[in-house]
């Protein structure tokens, strides 16, 4: 179970990178405006947060990827925290700007977190 619950954190991790990527370098091209359903007037009036919330979704990845290659207790720990700022995040976007964003980051952050605690 350790093992599946190490792939899912890797995944919750990789989507947050991705999200990084579209946020940060994409967002002004289709992939990253499609992400919210910008036009391109209002893609490049919103660089400069769209920027900034891809930082903090690197912010996350990072977090993940030390929790899985820290030593436990304290791997176990950070993956824990940093799950429960996903499905935080997650659950916040989705109340406040869109949706989709329940199923897309809080959801897989819940199914990892789920793995994580299980499986210690």
């Amino acid at each position: 179970m350790e093992t599946a619950a190490n792939v899912l954190v890797g995944l919750v991790a990789a989507l947050h990178g991705y999200i990084l990527v579209l946020e940060m370098f994409l967002w002004e091209k289709k992939p990253g405006r499609s992400l919210h359903g910008l036009g391109p007037e209002m893609a490049r009036a919103t660089v400069p947060l769209a920027a900034n919330q891809g930082l903090y979704n690197g912010f996350l990845a990072a977090g993940l990827v030390w929790g899985l290659i820290a030593a436990d207790p304290t791997g176990f720990r950070v993956q824990v925290f940093f799950l429960c700022c996903v499905v935080v995040a997650g659950l916040y976007g989705a109340a406040t700007a869109n949706r989709r964003i329940l199923v897309a980051q809080a959801l897989p952050g819940a199914v990892a977190l789920a793995a994580v605690l299980v499986a210690r």
